[in-house]
């Protein structure tokens, strides 16, 4: 009789140890995500500092007159102003962000975004 108590004894350590295996899993999963997630914002930290201690040239007077508008050709051949709303997608994109829809704001990290790029061609 104690011989069946010790083997069922042994299967519930058994059944015990694949618990623990399965949430010991769970938890590698998540600190491999956190793991990532970290990397992707100090990254991101990395270049917002970049950006920030990069001094921007003073602006001439003729840029001052124009207040950041660069004239642009429409498809009727005409030019049309282009705001600082443009100009600054634009160098958001240049310092490696995304500026389309479906990722907006986060750091590009695999080259050219085609959604971005059609964004700035329109």
């Amino acid at each position: 009789m104690e011989k069946k108590n010790i083997f069922a004894h042994i299967q519930e350590i058994e059944a015990q140890m694949e618990t623990m295996r399965l949430n010991l899993g769970d938890w590698k999963q998540a600190v491999k995500e956190l793991m990532e997630a970290n990397q992707r914002l100090t990254l991101e930290n990395e270049q917002l500092r970049k950006i920030l201690k990069k001094k921007a040239p003073p602006a001439s007077s003729s840029e001052k007159r124009n207040s950041g508008k660069l004239p642009v050709q429409n498809e009727s051949g005409q030019d049309e102003i282009v705001g600082e709303g443009y100009d600054n997608l634009a160098r958001l994109y240049h310092e490696g962000f995304h500026i389309c829809n479906v990722n907006f704001g986060h750091l590009r990290t695999e080259g050219d975004c085609l959604f971005c790029l059609s964004f700035l061609n329109k």
